[in-house]
């Protein structure tokens, strides 16, 4: 079997599975309702956060992901939800949009494999307009040091696995580093196992 028809048939529907986990949702729900006027949802995937944004209160969305093969069902699940979202297959290190161009910049479930996250975090807070928000749900790294280690142990083979994700990147450390702060950070496992579970999530803001 080929990494790229794992990557092309089995992972999307593997990421689209974990991703749409009960758990995950109330997650999503948190923070994807929160999100205003103008916005850019990096790492749109196959559009599991469509069903939690408030209609009334955003105008318009677009979406960033550059794994094409989960395009289609991203545009279902738009459809679904009654949005209109402009798709870009692209990364996020390098954002083709103007700067100070989005009010809300949404990122659930993106971080861990972004292969350059201070780059796209930069890129992030460049298109946001002043007072604008970064909304975050991000699984990382853990802050026991026997669960720290299991994610050290683990990355080798899911990071194969899991599309490049990796477990045990320091969230809040790489939003401030791209010059965010951090009024509203939350912490705490999730069920299931710890090396995966670990969370951050709130709304940072431009220092």
């Amino acid at each position: 079997m080929s990494s790229s028809w794992y990557d092309r048939h089995i992972l999307p529907v593997a990421l689209d599975f974990a991703c749409g986990l009960p758990m995950v949702g109330r997650q999503r729900q948190l923070i994807v309702p929160l999100a205003q006027g103008r916005v850019l949802e990096v790492g749109i995937g196959t559009g599991l956060n469509m069903r939690y944004y408030d209609k009334s209160r955003v105008t318009k969305i677009v979406g960033l992901d550059p794994a094409l093969e989960l395009h289609p069902l991203a545009r279902e699940r738009i459809a679904q939800a009654g949005l209109e979202v402009e798709l870009l297959g692209l990364s996020a290190e390098n954002i083709p949009l103007p700067d100070a161009s989005f009010d809300t910049v949404l990122i659930t479930y993106t971080l861990c494999t972004i292969p350059d996250p201070l780059a796209a975090l930069r890129e992030m807070r460049r298109v946001l307009a002043p007072g604008g928000q970064l909304l975050y749900c991000e699984h990382g790294r853990a802050p026991d040091a026997s669960v720290q280690r299991w994610q050290e142990r683990l990355q080798p083979l899911w990071g194969k696995l899991a599309g490049g994700c990796h477990l045990g990147r320091d969230i809040p450390a790489l939003l401030q580093a791209a010059g965010f702060q951090l009024p509203d950070l939350h912490t705490g496992y999730l069920p299931g196992p710890r090396p995966m579970t670990f969370h951050y999530w709130g709304v940072a803001r431009a220092a």
